[in-house]
């Protein structure tokens, strides 16, 4: 007969079980030559094996007679069972002490015979007359997942003994992997474990069908010997221990005390028993519940991380176990059977994410975990893309970018520092570079499902359902439905929810591409914009915005208007931009995680500056927000709409401040400004032939002063107009054109890369308008700023100028110069010294690491330095 290896059965049982017709005879004839030798010498044996004999029969005539399942005569029939212990789970020390017979007299051939029927028990993890329980095992004291231990009789002839115990570790592993599948067969092993069960309980039937053969065999044949036995069973004896390994693996995966049991009890002596029995804490008993107390305070029934090995842990350990044992075919044929048995619950799992979006998992074992209390709910008061980022994710943190500490947040611990996590968020080691893919398939499918459209299966993706983590089919099916997903997904964003308008209508009212609106509005809301930012009403200046926006939109333009609401932010654009900078950097980091780092410090500034907070004017504290609803609230996110209100507000100054200066232009045409001051019959001739006097110093002093305030008002103008100039044609205009040509010309493939290219976008924008450099967001809000005072001193050098012309014509003349020029030159070292700075800076970071500076160095430096 070939050697017999149980493995995983796809249809009915195995053929080659069976023995064969000539094998039959022999093992028949074996028996049978046994039996007649044993009752020769029955007459001449002693009088002990006689009595042994007949309370054997005794015994089992009564449990014939029992009123039980055992008495049933389908059970009974079969003769292994003829030894099945009462149902109490004790064994029966008496039948034990009165079978216990002396082989030293007794022939080896009926030795043989003894042990072969002996055998046949034990490898049902019955206990044999000759083969006993060792006495150090315990049912008690032991865990079943360590099997049964069992001893030969010492009396045994030697070369029988060496036999058996080469077959006795059968025994072991046989009750071993029993006890493994009835403690995971649990609802709470999830069903990737109950998968391996049913696997390993295949093999069994096929390991239980041998033996019946084979007992078959002994009581039929008699020529069945030890030997016989021992060729059948050896390839089983291998089959049987790679799946005990492979138990000992999950089984103490996560146990950390295992090791600890073991030593700590091949540590203990006699003497500390004798002791311990003398305390009164002796007995099994007492010991077993002493050591659930160590084992439950320690967490081991849920492992260090409380979950239990299920799901994606449990792949891994059979992978693993299969990648070290490859070099042996027999344990790679093995292992790769229970995997594709123990991987179908997952593969079928998956499957039904990438093709429906909807997650069963009931018992979290699969690599993505949904986030319940996030629903879309949520996004219809604050639409963020938290629902896009956080309600499905991976178990294990990992993120397309790399991780970050809000997905680690609810990712349990490893089972060991840099060991395997826990459960579900351990990743099967062949799907680690399709997780971010399965992730994504599932997340793009769920969102045109929660807009409320039909999900329909691609035509192009596998029918076959019996698909298994070793089969090409079933990798190139996520591949396949992550193209799908992705494919579909754009098409709704892009043609049915209007994206790229959408898009154009952000950069009109965001980036004042046609920013006559804005004029509008700063007209009509001049006075209401100079109160402070806590006065200012925000429904009379959404009113006004809704009249800007009316009055100067027509067709296209108007689109989307209704979506466009006034807000005030809660700090100066240019103190904000340094607390995040300085924080986290927008250069490193992300914009929206130094948001929540730049909440917490103006928090703190809050307190400290509450005087200087209340100052803060409305035109400062002005800005933009934008409404959209589910699903484009995924590409116009929270983060993205944020970016978009940062350039808003640098450009709503800068168009600030132009106004100002030009409105400061108009008001030195006045009279004031222009009339001239000098004498009717003086002039520069005269004033060269004549001696100075005081009267012509004052008129030469006060048109200098004049001349100085129009160039300082004039190089002021210049700058600002020339930065207003460099940000709208060379920064956003270029990089609007780039992403608008990449979304008409279809060269967006997927979701995930719309998403990056928007943020790249706006990220890129942010850099190139100098609003992510500490150095240049300093420097440059010092001369915002000085501009933005100077403008505001238009009133006060007008009245200076009138009270001069007025002084000049009284006999006391004018006293008040000196005070003039110091005011005039605070201002222009001021403007002097940071556009310097400034200048400096953009010429060092054009030429280091932003090239796109290079034509603002040129445009800022045709601005020429005060003579």
């Amino acid at each position: 007969m070939d050697p017999y290896t149980p493995m995983a059965r796809s249809g009915g049982r195995k053929k080659n079980l069976t023995l064969s017709a000539k094998e039959y005879h022999k093992v028949t004839d074996t028996i049978a030559s046994v039996r007649r030798n044993r009752h020769y010498v029955e007459d001449e044996l002693v009088e002990d094996i006689d009595v042994q004999v007949q309370v054997s029969r005794d015994s089992g005539r009564r449990r014939r007679d029992e009123a039980s399942f055992e008495a049933e005569r389908s059970f009974v029939r079969a003769p292994l069972n003829s030894r099945v212990v009462s149902s109490s789970g004790h064994r029966d020390k008496g039948k034990g002490k009165a079978r216990d017979t002396s082989l030293y007299d007794v022939p080896v051939e009926i030795q043989e015979a003894l042990v072969l029927e002996d055998l046949l028990y034990v490898l049902m993890g019955i206990e044999g007359t000759h083969i006993t329980y060792h006495p150090d095992y315990s049912s008690d004291d032991e865990d079943p997942l360590n099997g049964m231990k069992f001893l030969v009789a010492p009396s045994l002839d030697p070369s029988l003994r060496d036999l058996v115990e080469r077959i006795l570790p059968l025994a072991t592993y046989y009750t071993a992997i029993s006890a493994f599948i009835e403690s995971r067969s649990h609802l709470d092993f999830g069903l990737v474990n109950h998968a391996l069960c049913a696997s390993m309980r295949d093999m069994l039937k096929d390991y239980q069908t041998l033996l019946s053969q084979l007992e078959h065999a002994f009581n039929t044949s008699p020529h069945f010997t030890l030997q016989k036995l021992w060729f059948y069973v050896h390839p089983t004896l291998h089959t049987l221990s790679l799946l005990y390994l492979l138990i000992t693996d999950l089984a103490t995966a996560d146990d950390p005390t295992a090791e600890l049991s073991t030593s700590s009890s091949d540590a203990s002596d006699a003497e500390e028993d004798a002791r311990n029995e003398a305390l009164g804490l002796g007995g099994a008993k007492l010991k077993a519940v002493l050591s659930e107390i160590k084992t439950t305070g320690l967490g081991v029934n849920g492992g260090a991380s409380g979950i239990a090995v299920k799901g994606g842990e449990v792949l891994a350990i059979l992978h693993d176990r299969m990648q070290s044992m490859s070099g042996d075919p027999a344990a790679r044929e093995l292992y790769g059977a229970l995997l594709r048995g123990t991987g179908k619950p997952y593969v079928e799992m998956v499957q039904a994410w990438i093709r429906t979006g909807k997650l069963d998992d009931p018992y979290e074992e699969l690599l993505v975990k949904e986030s319940k209390f996030i629903n879309r709910g949520t996004l219809e008061m604050d639409y963020t893309d938290e629902y896009w980022e956080r309600r499905y994710t991976l178990r294990d943190g990992s993120t397309v970018g790399g991780s970050s500490k809000a997905h680690q947040a609810g990712v349990p611990p490893p089972r060991s520092a840099g060991g395997r996590l826990p459960g579900g968020a351990c990743v099967p080691t062949v799907l680690e570079r399709w997780k971010h893919k399965i992730l994504l398939a599932g997340k793009y499918l769920n969102v045109i499902r929660e807009c409320g459209i039909e999900i329909r299966r691609d035509s192009s993706q596998v029918d076959d359902e019996d698909l298994s983590m070793d089969d090409e089919r079933f990798y190139k099916c996520i591949e396949d439905a992550y193209t799908h997903a992705n494919r579909t997904l754009l098409q709704l964003l892009l043609r049915d929810q209007q994206l790229i308008p959408r898009l154009r209508s952000l950069k009109r009212y965001f980036f004042l591409s046609q920013s006559s609106f804005l004029t509008h509005l700063l007209d009509l809301s001049h006075t209401e914009l100079r109160k402070s930012a806590k006065s200012a009403s925000l429904v009379k200046l959404q009113s006004l915005l809704d009249l800007a926006l009316t009055t100067d939109a027509q067709g296209e333009d108007a689109m989307f208007r209704e979506d466009v609401k006034v807000t005030m932010a809660g700090s100066g654009l240019y103190e904000w931009l340094l607390t995040v900078v300085n924080v986290s950097g927008l250069e490193e980091g992300d914009a929206a995680e130094g948001h929540g780092h730049a909440h917490e410090s103006q928090k703190k500034e809050r307190e400290k500056d509450k005087d200087d907070k209340k100052q803060m004017l409305a035109i400062d504290a002005l800005t933009l927000d934008y409404h959209v609803k589910f699903p484009l609230s995924l590409v116009i996110s929270r983060k993205t709409i944020l970016r978009y209100q940062l350039i808003f507000r640098f450009l709503l100054h800068l168009k600030h401040v132009e106004q100002s200066l030009s409105a400061m232009w108009i008001e030195h045409k006045t009279a004031a400004w222009r009339r001239p001051t000098r004498p009717r019959g003086t002039g520069p001739e005269a004033g060269r032939q004549t001696p100075q006097t005081p009267h012509k110093d004052w008129h030469s002093e006060f048109e200098n002063w004049r001349k100085r305030v129009f160039l300082l008002r004039a190089r002021m103008l210049a700058f600002v107009q020339q930065i207003l100039a460099f940000t709208t044609f060379e920064v956003l205009e270029p990089n609007w054109r780039k992403l608008e040509s990449k979304l008409e010309a279809g060269k967006v493939e997927t979701v995930d890369q719309l998403l990056r290219d928007h943020v790249d976008f706006l990220d890129t924008c942010l850099k190139e308008c100098m609003l992510t450099s500490s150095k240049l967001l300093r420097a440059y809000s010092r001369l915002i700023v000085t501009c933005s005072t100077f403008a505001l001193y238009t009133a006060s050098f007008t009245k200076s100028a009138n009270n001069a012309i007025a002084a000049a014509d009284t006999p006391d003349g004018d006293h008040s110069m000196a005070k003039r020029w110091d005011i005039l030159g605070k201002f222009e070292t001021n403007f002097n010294h940071w556009f310097k700075v400034h200048l400096d800076c953009v010429q060092f970071y054009a030429s280091s690491e932003n090239v796109s500076l290079l034509p603002l160095v040129v445009r800022l430096n045709s601005i020429k330095s005060m003579p």
